[in-house]
C-alpha cells in the first residue's frame, strides 16, 4: 500500500515485483479403475508405492487384471497413482457385494469399512475396564481358519476407554468411524443417557465374527459399468460428478483389459476434459489381421488426440501361479513407461525406443517382424516388440489420431502430452490475473510470468529452434485485446511454441566415393 508522508524525512516502501511464478504440474499420475476384492468405494484413492495398493485393496487377484496391471505401472517406474475399485451394486443382479458386519447384544453394530467377502476373517473383542465399568476396550482380531484348526489370529487394531454414551468424550461411534480403517460403529437400542447416563458395554462372551460380506458378481473386462459405478454417493443428487472428479489431477488412465469400442470413446471423452490421457488396451486375441486397418473406427474421432492404442497383450510372470507365464493387458506396463520416461528424460521425450524396455516382460503374445510393424504402424497402432539385445520394447509412439491419412498436428504421443502439460500448468499457476484490473500493467505481468515458464522449457530442450523467438511466443497486449474485449471481462493470452517431434524413422544413406587419383 502506498505510503502517505506525514512529517520531513525518509519512507520506505515495498513494491511488488509483479513475479508470480508458475509451477509445472505433475505429467504421469495415473488413475487406475477395475474391480477389487476389498478398499474404499467410494473415493479415488491415492497410492504411492505396490505396498499401499496391497493394504487398502489386498494385492493381487486372479479374478481381476486391476492388481497385475498396479504392480506392473510400480515396477516400470511408476511412482504415484489413483486407484477406483467398481462393485456390482445392481440390486437386479444375482447378488450384490455387501459388507460384513455383527450385532452386539442388540446395542452395538459394527459393519466392515466397505464391502467384500475380505471382512468374514475379522473378529471383535470387547473387554470391560475393571476400575470402570462403564468404558471398554473394543479391539479387531485378524482370525483365519482352516477347518477346525485356527491357522492365524492376530489383533490389528485395537481401542480403549469407549464408552456407549454419546455425550461421552471417547464415544465409541465417533472415535471407531473416525480412527478404525477395518470397521465402523452404530449405537443401536431404546437406552439412552437420559435413561441411563452411564450405559454399560455390550459384552458377549468369545471373539464374535463379522459375517454376511459377499463379493458379489467379478466385473471382469468389457462388463465394466464405470459409467454408473463411478457415481458419487451424494445425497439426492445421483448424477453430480465422477469419482475421478474429486481427483485434482490425475495424468494418465488405465482400464486395463477394457477393449470395447464405446466404452473407451467415452474415457476419451472424459480424458480431453480432464487434459488426461488415455492408455488403451487391444483386445486378447488380437492379431496383425485384425488390426491392419486399424483400430475401430469408435476410437479415432475427435477425442482421439487424447489417446493411445497398444498392441500386443504380454506374457508376464504370475505370483499366484508360481511364476508361471499368463497374459495381461499392456496398460499397466506402458503407464510406467509413460512415467519412468517423464523422469529421466522429460515429457518431451517419446515413451518408446530401446530406453522404454518393459521389466517383469517374458515375451509378447503376438511377435512381429519389422514389416508387420510397418503395416500396423501408419494405422495409430503401437506395437510392443521384442528384440534380442533390448529385450521387450514399446515400438511405437502415435496417438489414436495417429494414422497417416489423416496428417494430424497430433500424431505424436509426445507433442500431445507436452501440451497438455503446458495447458495444465498455465491454468494453475494464471488464476491470480481473474478480477485483476484489465489494462497494460497487468498485460505485462501476464507477459513476464508465462514468458518466465516457457523459456524455462526452452532451455530444457522442450522445443525448435536456436532462440527463443525461434521457439515460442506470449502475446498479451493492446492487439489481441480490444476495447470490446475488456468491456466483457476478458482478457486474451496466446501462446505458441514450435514442439520437437520423435524421430520416427531413421534412414541411413551410403554412397560409394572415387578415391584418390594420382595425377
Amino acid at each position: 500500500m502506498p505510503i502517505t508522508p506525514t512529517y520531513p524525512g525518509v519512507y520506505i516502501e515495498e513494491v511488488p515485483s509483479g513475479v508470480r511464478t508458475i509451477t509445472s504440474v505433475a505429467t504421469s499420475i495415473a488413475a487406475f479403475i477395475g474391480w477389487a476384492k476389498k478398499g474404499p468405494v467410494d473415493r479415488a484413492q491415492r497410492i504411492t508405492s505396490w505396498q499401499d495398493f496391497e493394504r487398502y485393496y489386498g494385492g493381487l487377484d486372479r479374478r481381476s487384471y486391476l492388481g497385475y496391471a498396479v504392480y506392473h505401472f510400480f515396477i516400470n517406474g511408476g511412482q504415484d497413482a489413483y486407484v477406483i475399485r467398481l462393485v456390482s451394486a445392481n440390486a437386479t443382479a444375482a447378488s450384490v457385494a455387501t459388507a460384513a458386519s455383527v450385532t452386539l447384544n442388540d446395542r452395538l453394530t459394527l459393519t466392515a469399512k466397505n464391502p467384500g467377502s475380505w471382512a468374514n476373517d475379522y473378529r471383535i473383542s470387547i473387554q470391560a475396564r475393571a476400575d470402570e465399568p462403564a468404558r471398554f476396550r473394543l479391539a479387531v482380531v485378524y482370525f483365519r481358519q482352516e477347518g477346525d484348526s485356527v491357522t492365524e489370529e492376530v489383533t490389528v487394531e485395537s481401542f480403549n476407554d469407549l464408552s456407549m454414551n454419546p455425550n461421552d468424550r471417547r464415544f465409541v461411534e465417533a472415535i471407531i468411524n473416525n480412527e478404525s480403517s477395518i470397521i465402523q460403529a452404530k449405537v443401536v437400542g431404546d437406552e439412552t443417557p437420559a435413561s441411563n447416563p452411564n450405559p454399560s458395554p455390550p459384552l458377549v462372551d468369545g471373539t464374535p465374527p463379522l459375517v454376511n460380506g459377499t463379493d458379489g458378481p467379478v466385473l471382469e473386462p468389457n462388463t465394466l459399468d464405470f459409467e454408473r459405478a463411478l457415481i458419487s454417493p451424494t445425497d439426492g443428487d445421483a448424477d453430480s460428478r465422477d469419482l475421478l472428479d474429486d481427483v485434482d489431477l490425475f495424468n494418465l488412465l488405465c482400464v486395463p483389459g477394457e477393449t470395447t469400442a464405446d466404452k473407451l470413446a467415452t474415457l476419451q471423452q472424459y480424458c480431453r476434459s480432464r487434459r488426461a490421457f488415455l492408455i488403451a488396451d487391444c483386445e486378447e486375441n488380437a492379431t496383425l489381421t485384425s488390426l491392419e486397418n486399424g483400430p475401430n473406427s469408435a476410437l479415432t474421432g475427435v477425442d482421439s488426440i487424447n489417446a493411445a492404442f497398444y498392441f500386443p497383450w504380454l506374457y508376464a510372470p504370475d505370483p499366484l501361479q508360481e511364476n508361471r507365464p499368463k497374459a495381461f493387458p499392456p496398460c499397466g506396463f506402458v503407464a510406467g513407461i509413460y512415467a519412468r520416461t517423464d523422469v529421466s528424460r522429460g515429457v518431451v521425450k517419446a515413451p518408446a525406443g530401446t530406453d522404454a524396455s518393459l521389466t517383469g516382460v517374458v515375451g509378447v503374445k503376438v511377435p512381429l517382424t519389422d514389416r508387420e510393424n510397418g503395416i500396423l504402424n501408419p494405422k495409430a497402432v503401437n506395437c510392443i516388440r521384442n528384440f534380442p539385445v533390448y529385450g521387450t520394447v514399446v515400438w511405437g509412439a502415435r496417438t489414436l489420431n495417429g494414422n497417416d491419412e489423416r496428417a494430424s498436428e497430433w500424431k505424436y504421443i509426445p507433442i500431445r502430452r507436452l501440451t497438455l502439460y503446458i495447458e495444465e500448468s498455465l491454468y494453475r499457476g494464471t488464476k491470480w490475473v481473474v478480477f485483476e484490473p484489465n489494462d497494460e500493467p497487468l498485460w505485462a505481468q501476464i507477459r513476464l510470468n508465462v514468458g518466465a515458464f516457457m523459456q524455462n522449457l526452452f532451455r530444457q530442450g522442450a522445443f525448435q529452434g536456436k532462440s527463443p523467438r525461434e521457439a515460442y511466443f506470449v502475446k498479451c497486449d493492446k492487439e489481441n485485446n480490444p476495447q470490446n474485449t475488456i468491456d466483457q471481462g476478458i482478457v486474451y493470452i496466446d501462446v505458441g511454441f514450435a514442439p520437437l517431434k520423435p524421430a520416427e524413422f531413421v534412414i541411413i544413406r551410403i554412397q560409394q566415393i572415387a578415391g584418390q587419383i594420382a595425377v
